[in-house]
């Protein structure tokens, strides 16, 4: 094998790849890239059996072949070299090395064939539609936040798309997540070709590997899914991920429909006050006392060991006096998503869980559980 490429093409591409791989494997194959001639394309692939990434890259093939070599550090060695420059691959047979020169810098990488290298078999992928990108990256960051970390509620550790219906009863594809203590969801226009889709739980390393890639994307990803896997392919890229093999809870018993106090507030005012008065938080707990009263919000944060904080902004809210607190943390976290100048807080008491709205954004409904102050 024996090719020239240029090195930002490269880089680009080994940036995209490599991110797939686990720093640590205890299967040495699982550490390399695939790198295989094919055509006028030099084709690179990795995978650690549960997400799979391929893309291919305009290259100058002198010789055909395929090899997998370390792909942290032939991404390294190609950060490094010098802008502009032409990279020469050559895998020598013999001695199973890959030489990779660029002007006067020359380097060797032991190899793996590519016969080792496991191929993830997608299988029938019946149900398959295509999304706008800046539709995908929104239904991301509008929800991904939320995805539970928690190893032990594996079911929790991704974002549910399904097909439902909005309050409107118009159809819908959507996306939700939670951890149990605040949930995300996020509407977007349902595409064609979703009858009969089945509810996934998409898994949170393939979500954080789609927004980083669809980032510098700007046309249509089609996607294509079964009950266990989906594959995302745009540009030259195809993603591949097994699905969370669980059932998402029924979210929908989360979110309230009784309460009755609605205070509206300016977003980015809320969230800088949130912010400052945490500071006396603790690192454990995070509360924020919230105190709603005639056209004000009061918050205030008292612990024992660092002291108090207290801060008053003018809302609009007319109901009943109440208190109630909140992990600050989960609270900004909301906030942050919130574009309009204002949002909506639609409350009952102290205990019931609280809804969040931006008025701007009609897709996009979030649920926060209080906690005891």
């Amino acid at each position: 094998m024996k090719l020239n490429i240029e090195r930002s093409a490269l880089l680009k591409s080994l940036g995209h790849i490599q991110s797939v791989v686990e720093k640590r494997n205890t299967i040495p194959i699982l550490s390399n890239v695939l790198l295989e001639c094919d055509g006028d394309q030099l084709k690179m692939a990795a995978t650690d059996l549960d997400l799979a990434i391929s893309e291919s890259v305009k290259a100058e093939i002198v010789a055909g072949g395929g090899i997998t070599a370390p792909a942290h550090t032939l991404y390294d060695i190609v950060r490094k070299l010098p802008d502009g420059s032409q990279v020469e691959l050559v895998y020598d047979n013999d001695n199973h090395r890959l030489t990779i020169r660029a002007g006067r810098s020359r380097f060797t990488l032991s190899c793996l064939p590519r016969e080792d290298f496991p191929i993830m078999s997608e299988g029938d992928l019946p149900h398959v539609f295509s999304v706008p990108a800046a539709n995908l990256i929104r239904l991301i960051d509008k929800t991904r936040f939320a995805v539970s970390t928690e190893e032990t509620r594996y079911y929790l550790n991704g974002i549910y798309l399904h097909v439902a219906n909005d309050d409107e009863g118009v159809p819908v594809l959507r996306g939700v997540a939670t951890d149990g203590h605040r949930l995300a969801r996020f509407d977007m226009e349902q595409p064609e070709g979703l009858d009969g889709m089945p509810g996934v739980i998409v898994p949170r390393k393939a979500v954080g590997e789609l927004r980083k890639l669809i980032d510098e994307f700007e046309g249509d990803v089609k996607i294509g899914l079964s009950e266990t896997k989906i594959r995302f392919t745009f540009a030259d890229i195809v993603l591949t991920s097994k699905l969370i093999d669980g059932t998402f809870p029924d979210y929908s018993r989360v979110i309230p429909e009784g309460n009755d106090k609605i205070m509206e507030i300016n977003s980015a005012q809320f969230a800088e006050a949130v912010d400052r008065v945490s500071t006396i938080s603790t690192e454990k707990t995070r509360s924020i006392k919230l105190s709603l009263s005639d056209g004000n919000l009061k918050l205030s944060v008292n612990s024992p060991d660092q002291g108090t904080a207290k801060e008053e902004l003018a809302a609009s809210y007319s109901a009943d006096d109440m208190e109630i607190g909140f992990n600050s943390r989960y609270l900004l976290d909301i906030l942050g998503q919130i574009e309009g100048e204002i949002v909506q807080m639609v409350l009952a008491d102290a205990t019931a869980p609280t809804i969040l709205r931006d008025l701007t954004d009609d897709g996009a409904l979030y649920v926060l559980m209080p906690m005891r102050v």
